[in-house]
């Protein structure tokens, strides 16, 4: 594909169980969805920037500091879903979920997942994962690990430490992968991703991207160095903020 055109959809969803109102939190004078549509707006193979949302509070706050945002329906599971209902609407190649709570995402993390995207041979999805550096992550149920195969495509995600060491008795190094929630697609992929049925693992494990394995699609997975720093309850606010002003 030469020269795609490439649009990230920043999911925002104003009805957080944990966090109410949570993409219009202030961190350090701006809204959290601000944070995140001006860092993605850093990366280089980007070309336009879109929040989508089913609350007009949300784009109001948008419109507000001159970003461009889309309503959409009240009712999407996922954030998935929710960007599927922009891309059937807008044109663009290559669409882009970035997560709404992570003010502090790499622009250069962006552009990694979709140069893997559309490096020979071309995929249909790609995500990027980070070594686990600290040993409570492994164990820790909010953080989303994967295991790959031999080129690199995801062969499962778990909230579950993955792989499982059986053998005790022996030194064995074993590489954890944390996944960090930023996808990029193919637009025909993503138009697919509603129609999909649900899987028992999706349900199980409330991880979206499961409903691509258990339909039988490759996810490609690409190594980054940055490590995703969310916003999911009151106490993260405080600790963000600290780490804007450094």
């Amino acid at each position: 594909m030469s020269d795609p055109k490439v649009v990230v959809v920043i999911p925002a969803r104003y009805a957080s169980t944990r966090l109410p109102g949570k993409p219009l939190v202030r961190l350090a004078g701006k809204p959290m969805v601000q944070r995140v549509y001006e860092r993605a707006k850093e990366a280089q193979t980007v070309h336009r920037v879109l929040v989508a949302t089913d609350d007009q509070r949300i784009m109001e706050a948008v419109q507000a500091f001159g970003g461009e945002a889309r309503m959409t329906r009240p009712d999407h599971r996922t954030g998935t879903e929710r960007i599927a209902e922009v891309a059937a609407h807008e044109e663009g190649d290559v669409f882009v979920n970035v997560q709404g709570d992570e003010p502090l995402i790499d622009p250069l993390a962006i552009d990694i997942a979709i140069g893997v995207l559309l490096e020979e041979p071309v995929a249909q999805i790609a995500t990027v994962a980070t070594p686990i550096r600290h040993a409570g992550d492994i164990m820790d149920p909010n953080v989303v690990k994967t295991v790959l195969d031999f080129e690199e495509n995801a062969l499962y995600f778990s909230r579950a430490p993955i792989p499982w060491i059986r053998e005790t008795r022996q030194k064995i190094h074993v590489k954890y992968w944390k996944h960090l929630g930023l996808y990029a697609f193919q637009r025909d992929a993503l138009l697919e991703y509603p129609t999909l049925p649900q899987g028992e693992l999706e349900k199980i494990e409330q991880l979206e991207q499961l409903r691509w394995l258990e339909n039988g699609w490759k996810i490609r997975v690409a190594e980054v160095e940055h490590d995703a720093v969310s916003v999911d309850v009151p106490e993260d606010v405080a600790r963000v903020e600290k780490l804007l002003q450094k």
